[in-house]
């Protein structure tokens, strides 16, 4: 069951208004909740740093990470300032957390020059007719080291 807290929300503006201000990137911010409490928060920081995967909800879950010592954040909720894109929908479900609630949506962020409309479009074609060149080499050695995967008898599953 969610337990949506409008605190947490406002937190997450906060931070996507702060980092744009401070010309950390976009105006994205997100944090991360356990139990009531903030254990991550992250602002969007792909033009500061460089980095394309630096976005707001992304830097919240590294940061919820480090701080709980795990991969998994099982039991919190993810708010953020905006819809999360693709690749942070996708990190939000390899965290395992609970629940995300977000404040402005797909279309707003269009509306401000953040257009994923051209990534949800290529997920949704076949890797052949997509726009960036996608071929599947080298299969059997891949298959190999997955098959050392599936006896290994000390791994850390995910």
């Amino acid at each position: 069951m969610s337990s949506f807290d409008e605190r947490f929300m406002h937190r997450a503006i906060e931070l996507a208004r702060r980092g744009m201000e401070e010309g950390d990137g976009g105006p994205f911010g997100s944090v991360v909740v356990k139990e009531g409490v903030i254990i991550g928060e992250g602002t969007n920081r792909v033009t500061s740093t460089n980095d394309p995967t630096a976005h707001a909800e992304v830097v919240a879950i590294r940061e919820a990470c480090k701080n709980l010592g795990t991969f998994q954040l099982t039991g919190c909720e993810i708010y953020a300032s905006c819809e999360p894109c693709p690749m942070c929908l996708s990190a939000i479900y390899w965290s395992r957390a609970d629940n995300i609630f977000f404040a402005g949506d797909r279309n707003d962020a269009a509306r401000a020059g953040f257009d994923d409309a051209y990534i949800y479009d290529e997920f949704a074609s076949e890797p052949s007719g997509r726009k960036i060149g996608i071929e599947q080499r080298m299969q059997e050695a891949a298959v190999a080291v997955f098959d050392e995967w599936i006896e290994k008898p000390d791994k850390v599953r995910y």
